[in-house]
């Protein structure tokens, strides 16, 4: 098909891609999706690691994708399943002492009187405060930014946008300003007195996150996690039965139903480049070179990969503004992030709670205080990776068997924080095994005998993250999630409306509006933006 104009091509079949896909199919526009990898989903998707055990690869848990996209390409109809945690967070104490957060109200308010009668008592006034802020965040999560440079109609959309602010009280505002501005730490010191319910939320602040809790606007990290919701249910996280990769292969289902073309195995070289027609101009994107040498043409050319991949590699600098390829250099990337899989021959048995029970089915943080986080941070920065990584583990085999044999499981372990590149020219390739069994020793100290149930494992340093799925620096996010990198700054201010720096060129991944997560909302919205620009170019033409 060389040769042949698509109305638009789209770089990476990631979630956002195919949700990007879907939506212009479905308003009868042409598309052609290229995936380099042998399957469709980018970080989402479920493999198998060793014979018998199948896991989410990278992204693993689910709350922030976005219910009308659940419903627009009716994933559930298509076999997509999401149940829900017993409880959020379970998170073993150094006395020798655990936490359990969620479960309801009066569950976590009972859990937190033993550590705190305060705590107990302002829980319900915290989550009202975080609640109002994320129902503002939830309805601007599917509208395009206001682009700045656009004249009056930057004005207009700002305010519109500004609507949800303008009506909160003053104390709602004066929470928007706290969690934009405060780091997690001074945010949470604000509301708690124990430490162990200040690291059950403040965990949230540094996932995905190269910074610590001490970091100025670490608070907004931690509200970015709490919007979400699973069936329904505001705040809540879940499993997709089957793995991170059923939601992607029920967007493939619903992407090849209204004539979405998907080639796999087809590595994008370049973004072809028409040069302007006029000095000073914008040139545009015409279409794309694959590594195969083969050329594709399309009157949209939508990037779901991330800024630094798009602009970096896959467009010659000389086709870019000197301006532009500077503040591309400036975006910030590293999420700190270190990704391992496990198979298991049984349950880990931690020492504060040995016996089967739903800790195991829910997010098992071992990370007690905040001061652990921020050491962890230090820790990284200092020598590239902490001596006490923060670990998350999620068990998802004890709520879907589909994932290992009877009587065994898997885990899948999140870590922070390890540097993205390491220092004094240490290199990823030589260190990411013994990282790999840091991560298993923390997992040890909590749960002796963790390390003898290891029957294989799975690794992914930062290095590991950026070959396999694009991500540059290992960034999970496609960039830092700070203040100067969101909302119509994300990715950068003049281009934050999913319009890329050449005419015909969009992006439509998690390094645009509103960021981050398995959400579906870069897609859903970037695909609203080229619709509406192809009508325009067919009433100008």
């Amino acid at each position: 098909m060389s040769g042949r104009r698509l109305d638009a091509l789209i770089i990476g079949g990631g979630h956002n891609g195919l949700v990007c896909a879907f939506y212009l199919a479905r308003a009868g526009k042409a598309v052609r999706v290229l995936e380099r990898r042998g399957v469709v989903g980018g970080a989402a998707v479920t493999e198998e690691f060793h014979p018998g055990f199948r896991n989410s690869t990278a992204s693993y848990t689910v709350s922030l994708l976005q219910p009308k996209v659940i419903r627009d390409m009716t994933l559930a109809e298509r076999g997509l399943r999401i149940v829900e945690r017993p409880i959020s967070n379970f998170l073993p104490q150094a006395d020798g002492g655990y936490l359990k957060l969620g479960g309801g109200l009066e569950r976590t308010q009972a859990e937190f009187r033993r550590f705190s009668a305060h705590d107990a008592r302002v829980l319900p006034d915290y989550y009202a405060a975080l609640e109002g802020v994320a129902d503002v965040l939830r309805d601007l999560a599917l509208k395009t930014p206001p682009n700045v440079g656009d004249g009056l109609g930057t004005l207009i959309a700002a305010a519109r946008q500004g609507r949800g602010l303008a009506r909160l009280r003053l104390a709602g505002q004066r929470d928007v300003l706290d969690l934009f501005t405060k780091s997690a730490r001074t945010f949470l010191d604000g509301w708690f007195e124990s430490e162990a319910v200040k690291a059950a939320f403040g965990f949230d602040a540094i996932v995905g996150n190269f910074a610590s809790p001490d970091t100025p606007g670490s608070a907004y990290v931690l509200l970015h996690h709490v919007f979400g919701e699973v069936n329904g249910k505001k705040g809540a996280w879940g499993h997709a039965i089957g793995g991170m990769g059923a939601i992607t292969q029920a967007m493939r289902s619903a992407c090849e139903e209204v004539g979405v073309a998907i080639s796999l195995d087809a590595p994008v070289e370049k973004v072809l480049v028409e040069p302007a027609a006029k000095p000073g101009g914008r040139g545009r994107a015409v279409g794309v070179r694959l590594d195969s040498g083969e050329e594709l043409f399309g009157a949209a050319v939508i990037a779901n990969v991330g800024p630094r991949l798009l602009y970096d590699t896959l467009i010659d600098p000389s086709d870019l503004a000197p301006e532009f390829r500077r503040r591309v250099k400036g975006f910030k990337v590293g999420s700190g992030t270190f990704r391992m899989n496990v198979a298991l021959s049984e349950l880990p048995r931690f020492t504060c709670l040995p016996t089967p029970g739903e800790h195991h089915q829910s997010g098992i943080i071992l990370a007690p205080t905040l001061d652990y986080m921020d050491r962890a941070y230090i820790d990284a920065k200092r020598t590239g990776i902490s001596k006490q990584p923060i670990v998350e583990m999620l068990i998802p085999s004890t709520v879907d068997d589909s994932l290992a044999p009877p009587g065994q499981h898997v885990a899948s372990l999140f870590c922070q924080q390890f540097a993205p590149v390491l220092p004094d020219g240490r290199h990823w390739d030589d260190e990411r095994e013994a990282a790999a069994d840091l991560i298993l020793d923390t997992v040890e100290r909590h749960a002796p005998g963790f390390r003898a149930s290891v029957i294989a494992r799975q690794i992914h340093s930062p290095l590991d993250l950026e070959r396999k799925f694009g991500l540059t620096g290992g960034d999970i996010m496609h960039g830092a999630m700070t203040l100067d990198q969101l909302w119509a700054a994300r990715p950068i201010l003049g281009n934050g409306a999913y319009r890329g720096p050449l005419a015909g060129l969009y992006m439509c991944g998690a390094g645009t509006h509103p960021g981050g997560g398995v959400t579906g909302a870069p897609g859903h919205n970037a695909a609203r933006e080229v619709l509406a620009d192809m009508r325009w170019w067919r009433r100008a033409g």
